[in-house]
């Protein structure tokens, strides 16, 4: 029996946590670019501080990172820098969890290929950018019926 209100959605982020301690760094770069004593110093730590605050700046400007809105009409909604973009069911080929090596270890990645303006692209989603584990993630999207155990 229909309660005649929508399903709620699920939305996984960067942790606001992890953002704040990397602004923090980035901070602390600018003072140490402010405070080195030569030229050449001051701009390598200068353009590692205005690298680290883009990064946060980059990382709060696309939260939540992505969303999931089951329902009548389901569809997942990606924060990117020029803002939220949907994917209906219908624009979304295949959503699958791979394993990359980085740093001498494997790191889980969740992986949806989507239809963007008649192109398609491939949209990759790690821990940091979900700030949970990208197979919990899968697991919710495999329930709420946005990708298949078989891909």
């Amino acid at each position: 029996m229909s309660t005649g209100q929508p399903a709620a959605s699920t939305s996984w982020t960067t942790p606001l946590g992890g953002l704040l301690a990397v602004a923090g760094g980035g901070i602390l770069l600018v003072v140490a670019a402010i405070l080195a004593s030569d030229g050449p110093s001051r701009l390598l730590v200068g353009l590692a501080a205005f690298a680290v605050l883009a990064m946060t700046v980059l990382g709060v400007r696309q939260r939540p990172r992505l969303t999931m809105i089951p329902g009548p009409a389901p569809r997942l909604v990606v924060g990117t820098l020029t803002g939220p973009q949907e994917y209906p069911l219908d624009r979304i080929d295949r959503i699958r969890m791979v394993s990359y090596r980085r740093l001498g270890r494997k790191s889980a990645m969740l992986e949806v290929d989507v239809q963007h303006n008649d192109t398609e692209r491939l949209l990759i989603f790690g821990r940091w950018d979900l700030g949970t584990n990208p197979h919990d993630v899968y697991d919710a999207l495999v329930v709420n019926g946005f990708a298949s155990v078989s891909d």
